[in-house]
């Protein structure tokens, strides 16, 4: 073998795209990526519905790291080197073009994650990559200055650099606490509220916009996003649920899920403004029902909820609301308390909070502080985003880095 060669655990996107960064670098290396799985660059292939959410159109670093729950600050020198204009530049150099969506969230102009799984595997192998699928490893060791990997099959590989790229799977974990580090516990971040609730039934499909959310488990932790959220079968979705649920991934999981939850339907209103809209109503459309006119904009359906749960009729007309009526009302558009009873999971794109403490990484090369010549990248490492390409982001920037030093010496 090479007296200087690279392997690298993992062939998702953090792997492949290290090893391309180093191959190109330094063409005599040997780089050679293991991956457990029939195919390379499985979770690529099956992100953002098929269409693969590449980066998002924010390109300034100081900016990108708050949709950062954990990792933000390790990231910010990180994105100074690589951020989403790089992304950019390196697939459209190499015949990619990608387009900006409304929301920032840029995709493939062809919207076919196989467009991206074939320039990242047409790359790796102009730079003569090894790319080996089915190839399990099943023990990591560090022998004097080489790293020597042992595959399930027997075969027994050595390399002078060793990276390891393997998302958040435990066994990635195991190889980073063999070789000296700690890990931060994975749980799950990204994902759905289940709720069940009376005043949700029947609604599923409805999306309500700039809607607040807040978790307020004890006086000290106050958790709250904004954004749109999407009614489902078992609860909510949506933009703000995603959010909340990764900025308080630790948080629910240490509550087993089952926490209060306070929606803010209209959270532009304070209690006194509600109240004034809603008296002005009753003087002005007294002989109006209260279920066929709203004063706000809401969904309808959404609307004749939460007036039947705050005790209000169907006939009851505007002219006959009654004080607590009213008042309960009131609470249900701008302070409505619901419970989550447990979570859902966010289409296939499963995330975690979790990994390789980042106090034991050089951001700079990602390089182990522990172990000499041992490199991380990806999601293996204690980082995570918010949906809408953040995490491919971070993947591929601590990926480039990696590869750049991975090359070097």
């Amino acid at each position: 073998m090479n007296h200087s060669s690279v392997i690298i655990i993992g062939g998702g996107a953090a792997g492949v795209f290290a090893a391309i960064a180093c191959a190109e670098i330094s063409p005599r290396r040997s780089v050679t990526v293991l991956e457990a799985g029939r195919d390379l660059l499985s979770k690529v292939r099956i992100s953002g519905g098929g269409r693969c959410n590449v980066t998002h159109h924010c390109f300034d670093p100081a900016q990108l790291v708050q949709y950062y729950p954990r990792g933000g600050k390790a990231l910010r020198g990180a994105f100074s080197r690589f951020q989403p204009q790089d992304t950019i530049a390196w697939f459209t150099t190499r015949g990619v073009k990608l387009k900006t969506e409304a929301d920032g969230r840029m995709f493939p102009t062809s919207d076919d994650s196989q467009t991206i799984v074939d320039c990242l595997l047409d790359a790796a192998k102009q730079y003569g990559v090894s790319l080996r699928a089915q190839s399990p490893v099943r023990r990591v060791e560090k022998i004097d200055s080489k790293f020597i990997i042992t595959l399930k099959s027997g075969e027994v590989l050595s390399g002078d650099r060793l990276l390891i790229a393997t998302g958040s799977s435990p066994l990635g974990h195991q190889w980073a606490q063999a070789l000296g580090h700690r890990i931060e516990t994975p749980v799950p971040s990204l994902f759905t509220f289940n709720i069940q609730d009376p005043r949700l039934e029947t609604l599923a499909g409805i999306a309500v916009e700039g809607v607040r959310l807040q978790i307020n488990v004890d006086p000290k932790t106050k958790l709250e996003q904004s954004g749109p959220v999407l009614i489902t079968h078992w609860g909510l979705s949506g933009p703000a649920v995603l959010k909340l649920s990764a900025w308080g991934a630790r948080l629910l999981h240490q509550h087993h899920y089952q926490v209060p939850l306070t929606i803010k339907w209209l959270p532009q209103h304070s209690p006194e403004t509600i109240r004034a809209l809603l008296l002005t109503t009753k003087e002005q459309q007294l002989r109006k029902q209260i279920y066929s006119f709203s004063p706000v904009d809401l969904p309808k359906r959404l609307w004749q909820n939460l007036a039947r749960f705050a005790g209000i009729s169907v006939s009851t007309l505007w002219a006959d609301l009654s004080k607590l009526q009213m008042q309960a009302l009131q609470q249900e558009l701008i302070q409505g308390n619901y419970q989550i009873q447990g979570k859902g999971i966010f289409k296939e794109e499963f995330v975690t909070c979790g990994g390789v403490r980042l106090k034991e990484i050089n951001f700079k090369t990602m390089e182990s502080r522990l172990c000499p010549g041992l490199y991380f990248a990806g999601e293996v490492l204690d980082i995570d985003g918010v949906t809408g390409g953040f995490n491919f982001q971070s993947a591929w920037t601590t990926a480039w880095l990696a590869g750049q030093h991975l090359a070097l010496g």
